[in-house]
């Protein structure tokens, strides 16, 4: 079983640093280019289970990349990045200092951006990897740059928090799978 993933295309905000979380984007043209790129990866492949996020930016990116029957999934979301959302990190350090997402989380934002504890973002990862480990075959997921690096940490039994050594660019792809029944990362952040 492999498990590839790939990360949307790029959106004005990913381009300019700024948290996308629940905030539904759409890709740019670059972003478009990207996913239409990612077919290369799947072009020719079958897979007994294929999801999505739920955001545009996701979807979109699945089918300009041939993925014509992709079921959503509402795990598959990115963090909800709360008071954060649309700001750049250099933005929030003018007020917090050294803030880092990974280790000092979120701040509440409005009802429309809540703001999720890196926790929770783990158990939704969780729920993904219990929904796809009995499939027999290869499955794809189409997500996000944030929740992509927590599923790979939690595939590998780690801490939700230690996505932050997964750097994980837009458009690019990465395959999870096993060595000697043990879960491991084949590959990570390619580019097509």
């Amino acid at each position: 079983m492999e498990v590839i993933l790939l990360r949307h295309g790029e959106t004005e905000w990913s381009r300019d640093g700024r948290h996308t979380g629940l905030t539904d984007l759409p890709l740019t043209k670059r972003g478009e280019e990207q996913a239409r790129a990612l077919a290369r990866v799947v072009r020719g492949r079958t897979f007994s289970l294929a999801l999505s996020g739920p955001a545009q930016r996701a979807r979109v990116t699945a089918r300009l990349a041939g993925l014509s029957a992709t079921e959503t999934d509402p795990n598959l979301w990115e963090w909800d990045y709360g008071g954060y959302e649309g700001i750049t990190t250099e933005e929030i350090r003018k007020t917090r200092p050294g803030w880092y997402a990974w280790r000092d989380g979120v701040i509440p934002g409005d009802a429309a951006h809540p703001g999720e504890s890196i926790e929770h973002v783990g158990d939704r990862a969780d729920k993904v990897i219990a929904r796809i480990r009995p499939i027999d075959g290869d499955v794809v997921l189409v997500s996000h740059g944030h929740f992509l690096r927590v599923l790979a940490a939690r595939w590998l039994g780690l801490p939700a928090d230690n996505g932050r050594f997964f750097r994980l660019d837009t458009g690019t792809y990465s395959t999870l799978g096993f060595e000697h029944g043990e879960p491991v990362i084949l590959r990570w952040n390619a580019p097509v």
